[in-house]
């Protein structure tokens, strides 16, 4: 089949109007797995379907961009950056979008590769010409574009801001416009991860101003469009920076999350619920939440009980959450902290061992896999141990295998059971004959069957 797509692409290079050649290669295209294409990268040469772009024929442009789609997978991101590099700058400036949208797909693809990407920081002129050509677009594919390009270095975002590009990003995230403001706010999120993205939003100011506009959303019919970004951008900028330094700053973020908590609808709390987890995943982030006191009690209690009624994809998020604020490492256990996340798991429910416990026996395997994520966070903390070997059966459910049929259950319960086999306290509180049961479960796996033993009966037909 590769060597058939071979063939026709040798036609089309030969030919001058090879429009029925660039249908058969389509359709040819279409039937050759991927890796065979890849085995025979070296020999694909693309540069008349590049040319054939060149001719404003409506639908070889649209066969050669698909061809060419296919083609370019086949291809490592460092060889298409190496020798592609003039066909790709001429993509950039072709009257059609979707050869724009090809050849920005393509330098995605090598701003994402390592070693792909310093082909072009290392060429100035390219990278500024690829930059102020994706300047003259309005493709929201060009915006993500140009903010891959400015995290992957000082230098980068230096030419990218020199270009105005990233001034335009941020006027439109605090302009009029909610369903573009929404848009931006994921991308200058993903500038937001790179230290030296973080400076310069701060030096902007930007930090600011959408602080400022959190504060303002109440009084916008319009702001449950673009809320949730902009609190999931301080979740991620809290995480990255100083979780304290970040809820001092900003309180309104802090208080926003918590109204969003007792919100009614299902998109804002499930922000919130991400953004608390987020926020809990580290010990700094903790103790910040535990410092807002009766009220992180109230919102816990409220996870217990959206974990418990809510739809299932919302529920899962819950179960996340839960499992990112429980989960302390051995080294940071310290009685304070211990005494923290045992009161927090204490507010979740009347009875959250139970409740998690009936949540896993529902027939649903996210829900399943995400239940059994609790219980694996709070698994080498002393106190749950104790609740979980005082709880009739609790044990038995752990080290019985019969509950789990699908692969993410069984490396579920695995994690489970690993994290209690590992702990240091576990052969005092669950006594050595459960522990050697939980050591034998390790050593046979996650996927072990008992084998059922056949027993020659005398007489039998």
């Amino acid at each position: 089949m590769a060597a058939q797509a071979l063939a026709l692409l040798r036609e089309v290079a030969r030919l001058e109007a090879p429009l029925e050649e660039l249908r058969a290669l389509h359709s040819v295209l279409q039937a050759v797995p991927l890796n065979e294409l890849r085995q025979q990268a070296a020999e694909l040469r693309l540069g008349p379907l590049f040319s054939l772009l060149n001719e404003n024929h409506r639908e070889k442009t649209t066969l050669c961009v698909s061809i060419l789609e296919r083609l370019l997978q086949a291809m490592e991101p460092v060889h298409v950056a190496r020798n592609l590099r003039v066909d790709l700058q001429r993509g950039l400036i072709h009257p059609d979008d979707s050869v724009k949208i090809l050849t920005l797909s393509q330098i995605g693809r090598i701003v994402e590769n390592s070693d792909a990407v310093t082909e072009i920081l290392n060429n100035a002129e390219l990278l500024k010409q690829i930059v102020y050509c994706i300047g003259g677009e309005n493709l929201s594919v060009a915006k993500a574009l140009i903010i891959e390009i400015s995290s992957v270095s000082p230098e980068s975002l230096n030419y990218c801001t020199t270009s105005g590009l990233v001034t335009q990003l941020l006027r439109e995230l605090t302009g009029e416009d909610v369903l573009v403001r929404a848009t931006c706010i994921e991308m200058v999120t993903s500038l937001a991860y790179t230290h030296h993205g973080r400076q310069y939003l701060a030096q902007e100011g930007v930090i600011d101003q959408i602080s400022n506009i959190i504060v303002g959303a109440d009084s916008d019919p319009f702001s449950s469009f673009y809320l949730p970004g902009f609190v999931k951008f301080f979740g991620n900028l809290a995480v990255m920076d100083s979780p304290q330094q970040i809820c001092e700053r900003y309180p309104i973020f802090v208080e926003k999350v918590f109204e969003m908590i007792e919100s009614q609808d299902p998109t804002m709390i499930g922000v919130a619920v991400d953004t608390v987890g987020i926020l809990g995943s580290n010990v700094e982030g903790k103790q910040v939440l535990q410092k807002t006191g009766t009220r992180f009690e109230r919102l816990l209690m409220r996870i217990g009980h959206q974990s418990k009624n809510a739809p299932v994809e919302l529920k899962i998020r819950c179960l996340d959450a839960i499992s990112s604020l429980l989960y302390l490492p051995p080294e940071q256990q310290t009685d304070d902290l211990l005494r923290m996340t045992e009161s927090w798991f204490s507010s979740l429910s009347r009875d959250p061992l139970e409740l998690f416990r009936g949540i896993s026996s529902q027939p649903f395997p996210e829900l399943h896999c995400a239940a059994l994520k609790v219980f694996t966070a709070i698994a080498n903390q002393p106190w749950a141990q104790k609740l979980m070997f005082n709880s009739p059966g609790f044990v038995e459910y752990v080290v019985d295998r019969s509950v789990e049929h699908d692969k993410a259950s069984k490396d579920a319960k695995y994690e489970l059971v690993k994290a209690l086999a590992n702990s240091k306290t576990i052969a005092e509180i669950f006594g050595n004959p459960n522990y050697l049961r939980l050591r034998t479960y390790l050593s046979e796996g996650p996927y072990y069957v008992k084998p059922v033993s056949t027993t020659a009966v005398e007489g039998a037909e």
